[in-house]
């Protein structure tokens, strides 16, 4: 499982012109899942995502959690994080589950993501042709991959 994690000020996802999510400052996290991610991966990344310190204290210095600091949290699936470019210039999805398997485990990721931050976790929508708007604050962005936690 891979996240891409953004640090914002304000972020939202827009689906035939009608906003369906925004929030203010908090972390805009674009999730891809694969055929190999189970329920330790999501553990593993929800605890990272809500208790990484990526937020300034009043030094200026990234020492404060999405929980120490009350973020709000806006998750969209992003399968293309799974993109291989190592032939050609056409990049492969191979890796990204299928949406029978991804749909399920993404759902399951937004259900404990909400539980960490015990906060709802607002969302985009599965396979849906989303526009993602954001206002990158730092800019602080951070790539988290649960197959490289070790």
């Amino acid at each position: 499982m891979r996240a891409l994690l953004q640090r914002v000020r304000e972020a939202s996802v827009t689906i035939d012109g009608k906003v369906k999510s925004a929030i203010g400052k908090g972390l805009l996290i674009l999730v891809g899942i694969e055929n190999t991610d189970n329920q330790t991966d999501i553990d593993w990344l929800c605890r990272k995502i809500v208790n990484m310190r990526i937020f300034n204290d009043e030094n200026g210095v990234m020492n404060k959690s999405l929980l120490d600091v009350g973020g709000e949290l806006l998750a969209v699936s992003q399968f293309t994080l799974h993109a291989s470019t190592k032939k050609g210039n056409r990049p492969s999805y191979i890796r990204a589950s299928k949406p029978d398997v991804a749909i399920p485990l993404y759902e399951n990721f937004v259900e404990k993501l909400s539980l960490a931050a015990g906060k709802e976790v607002k969302t985009g929508e599965f396979g849906a042709d989303m526009k993602v708007a954001l206002l990158n604050d730092g800019p602080v962005t951070i790539w988290l991959d649960t197959k490289q936690k070790e």
